[in-house]
């Protein structure tokens, strides 16, 4: 009997995981809404534009058309921005049935409304609700999951049998799968560390050392820690996969896009010019936006994001935000823990 998983989204991460799945004897139905880009990979077997260099698998079918896609699939992988996550799963609604599982692997919010993913695709299926809905995250850029580089990531569901069903699907043995219940934390950190890996570009970019980008991870780490906990979140979960884990590999890596788009940043390039350097979507962008206004909502303290915020979108400078940040009274390292653990 044919298995089949349609993965919705062909960047560079939707390629990655249609290729693990399609080494784990899956039929993939690969989707975009670019019909020159189907027409492409199915041509040349190659996702050009994301991953040049890594021939598509055989079991690996582009596809422009939704329904073809979701027919006869077993899963449903949503692996494309945030922002178009509403705009997709509408599109695919009345094609996905109760019995599928659907899994998401996008890190970040909805900008209009702050909602988290799992809550966005509850509230456009109607079959599912947020607790049958299963997050993918963890440090794994693309470009070596395609590779088969050794690669760990966590999968979360507030129903632990439906984690436990894509982590049998996901898994083997270059792509280790681990399961975590906490849906809310595991979103959040995939979500906020890409804020942080702003920051970390910024700083090389500005010249700045290990001792620097060594501070900003371990009080960005306290930041996305906060809000989480704020938000309903298990702190234990950001001291795994999803948390240190991904905020580690994005923050020092140049495979990064959101450590490329601070690097430019720093350099003084505009935003503007940065994010038409990029050629494509910088999450941490619009996540910084969104944790700036859920800073506010929920009440907590998160100067990192609160000054590149004002990088961003107010025009400051990133030297002067550095030194308002150094700059700032004293406090307690362990107040963070006290409070929140």
């Amino acid at each position: 009997m044919e298995r089949k998983v349609a993965v919705l989204g062909s960047g560079s991460w939707g390629t990655a995981l249609a290729t693990v799945l399609a080494h784990n004897g899956y039929n993939v139905s690969l989707w975009s809404r670019n019909r020159e880009k189907v027409w492409e990979m199915a041509e040349t077997r190659r996702n050009q534009q994301y991953l040049p260099d890594v021939e598509l698998e055989e079991a690996i079918s582009p596809t422009a058309q939704m329904e073809h896609a979701l027919q006869g699939a077993e899963t449903v992988l949503f692996a494309v921005p945030s922002h178009a996550m509403r705009k997709v799963a509408t599109q695919a609604a009345c094609a996905i049935h109760t019995h599928q599982l659907v899994v998401h692997a996008a890190k970040g919010f909805e900008p209009e409304t702050l909602k988290r993913m799992s809550q966005v695709l509850s509230e456009t299926l109607s079959t599912h609700t947020e607790g049958q809905i299963v997050a993918l995250s963890g440090p794994s850029h693309a470009e070596e999951v395609v590779r088969r580089q050794p690669t760990t990531v966590v999968v979360s569901s507030m129903d632990a049998r439906l984690g436990d069903k894509a982590q049998d699907m996901l898994i083997n043995s270059y792509f280790r799968v681990y399961t975590n219940p906490d849906l809310i934390g595991v979103e959040i950190g995939g979500a906020l560390k890409n804020i942080i890996a702003l920051g970390a570009g910024m700083s090389d970019g500005l010249g700045f050392g290990d001792n620097a980008k060594a501070a900003l991870l371990t009080r960005g780490l306290a930041e996305i820690g906060r809000l989480g906990v704020a938000m309903g979140a298990k702190p234990t979960t950001f001291a795994g996969l999803a948390g240190v884990g991904d905020l580690v590999v994005t923050c020092t890596s140049q495979h990064s896009r959101n450590w490329r788009a601070g690097y430019l940043l720093g350099q003084g390039y505009p935003l503007e010019n940065v994010l038409d350097e990029m050629g494509m979507v910088v999450e941490g962008v619009k996540t910084t936006k969104a944790a700036y206004d859920l800073s506010k909502r929920y009440g907590v303290d998160m100067p990192i994001t609160r000054e590149l915020y004002r990088v961003l979108f107010n025009g400051k400078q990133p030297q002067q935000a550095v030194e308002d940040l150094m700059g700032r009274g004293k406090t307690h390292e362990m107040e963070d823990v006290v409070r929140y653990l």
